[in-house]
């Protein structure tokens, strides 16, 4: 089995990060994982630090975080997980499982939304099953690529949205994706926040306007990441 790097970039999460870190630390023993802040004003660091390997600091922005932290992992392969992720007891095992195929050069997980609600829970569908045709991966699917593969691409490009579309595009023409079923279950406080319509619609729209060549910088004046 090869070294496995986990990262996970972190802002103000003292309510969810040791759950999440508990998760990775049940399904992926033997991993290093790394935690990057990006200027948490509350507990976060502290709860990180009693569980994390590391714990590093980083300019704000998930792909800056990201890609701090990938700069001072030591592992042949790479997952980027959010701090309000929790992933299955057989995360490590899965993944290793997948680069076992050498043709395959990365991939993601399917999605759970940690709710009860059917919306939410067709949400979470529906992203697994998008993600599965077009064979790119959102950041909540906890993104694993080997570590040559991330160097080679570049890895995630300084974006303030959409970073991950970008990064599993790049990856998808490097060579196979991994579309596991093994499932993660992440927060569903971004879809509830404003309300699930107007939120599903406001992300899709994001989406294909990003994908028809619109600026991650004029969409962002238009979008507020609920962290």
């Amino acid at each position: 089995m090869a070294k496995l790097s986990v990262i996970v970039p972190m802002l103000n999460e003292a309510s969810t990060i040791a759950r999440a870190l508990a998760a990775l630390r049940r399904g992926a023993a033997n991993a290093e994982i790394i935690v990057v802040d990006g200027g948490s004003g509350d507990a976060s660091v502290a709860a990180a630090r009693a569980i994390a390997d590391t714990v590093i600091a980083s300019p704000r922005g998930r792909a800056r975080q990201m890609n701090a932290g990938a700069r001072v992992s030591t592992g042949a392969a790479l997952t980027f997980v959010h701090a309000d992720t929790i992933v299955p007891t057989t995360f490590a095992a899965d993944i290793d499982e997948a680069l076992s195929n050498p043709a395959i050069v990365g991939g993601r997980f399917d999605v759970q939304l940690d709710s009860n609600a059917l919306a939410l829970r067709l949400i979470g569908a529906m992203i697994s099953i998008r993600s599965r045709i077009s064979r790119t991966g959102t950041g909540d699917q906890a993104i694993f690529v080997r570590r040559e593969v991330f160097d080679r691409i570049g890895g995630f490009p300084d974006l303030e949205l959409c970073e991950d579309l970008d990064f599993t595009r790049r990856m998808k023409r490097a060579g196979g994706v991994a579309c596991l079923r093994s499932r993660v279950i992440t927060s569903s406080r971004r879809w509830t926040h404003d309300g699930i319509a107007r939120t599903v619609l406001r992300m899709w729209s994001i989406r294909a306007l990003y994908l028809l060549g619109v600026s991650p910088a004029r969409l962002s004046r238009h979008y507020v990441d609920v962290r």
